[in-house]
């Protein structure tokens, strides 16, 4: 009888930093840790939630909850103890963005394109991963409905594709931005225009136009090591609540 096909578990956080090597020369292969582990790392000892809490948040049993974190644990402690890479990639994932508030970003409309944009003083700010605001357009039929300047709330680094997903944020537009984030994004089934700089209206207006360069890569080096391996080791994630974006993908690049 065919094994039983393992549970997908859901993680709020897809990772930015995917790689982590010592000061020196690493000792040994490079360890490797599942999305779904760091998720359970992040949730019991970083968010301080009980397995329980944590079970239901990941779908999965508390025994299997209990398993994941031991395991997690004896990876980071074997790459902290004996000076071995450890690099973040794989595990049977659904992409479920965290819960974060967006009370105040308008309503969105039915049949109308979400475009938020790196905010800075009316500039594209230049480091997405830092951004506190966000300047949103809806966008029908070539022309923008309403646009809005919003904050991020607080919301770290790694939950900023899910702030934008539950936005409803359809694409994105910002300066520069790391792998780890670009692939968040894509679990969320957001589109990346990235490299953009200059007036956020002028860069929207481009992008109608179909003149935006469509940049879809890392454009950031700040983290040193990113390991863009998003579906590989039988990584799988899931979009939600996201529509085709057609009639934009073919922009073309300035």
């Amino acid at each position: 009888m065919a094994g039983r096909r393992e549970k997908l578990r859901r993680v709020g956080i897809i990772p930015e930093y995917r790689g982590f090597t010592p000061d020196g020369l690493a000792s040994g292969d490079a360890i490797d840790m599942t999305v779904d582990e760091l998720e359970a790392l992040r949730l019991c000892d970083l968010e301080g939630l009980n397995q329980e809490a944590v079970a239901q948040q990941m779908g999965i049993a508390r025994a299997t909850v209990a398993a994941i974190c031991s395991r997690a644990h004896r990876k980071v402690a074997n790459a902290l103890v004996n000076g071995r890479a450890l690099i973040i990639e794989g595990g049977n994932i659904a992409y479920s963005p965290i819960t974060t508030a967006t009370a105040a970003w308008p309503a969105k409309e039915v049949d109308t394109m979400r475009v938020a944009t790196t905010y800075d003083n009316g500039n594209i700010f230049m480091h997405f991963g830092r951004s506190e605001q966000f300047k949103i357009y809806d966008i029908q039929d070539g022309k923008v409905l309403n646009e809005q300047v919003v904050g991020t709330g607080g919301t770290g680094h790694g939950a900023l594709a899910g702030l934008l997903a539950n936005g409803g944020v359809d694409t994105l537009i910002c300066g520069g931005i790391g792998g780890g984030a670009i692939n968040a994004l894509a679990q969320a089934c957001i589109t990346v225009y990235a490299g953009a700089q200059g007036s956020c209206d002028a860069c929207v207006e481009a992008l109608i136009a179909g003149t935006l360069a469509q940049n879809g890569e890392a454009t950031c080096g700040c983290h040193g090591h990113d390991h863009d391996h998003a579906h590989e080791h039988g990584e799988s994630c899931s979009c939600h609540d996201h529509h085709e974006h057609e009639g934009h993908e073919g922009c073309s690049c300035h």
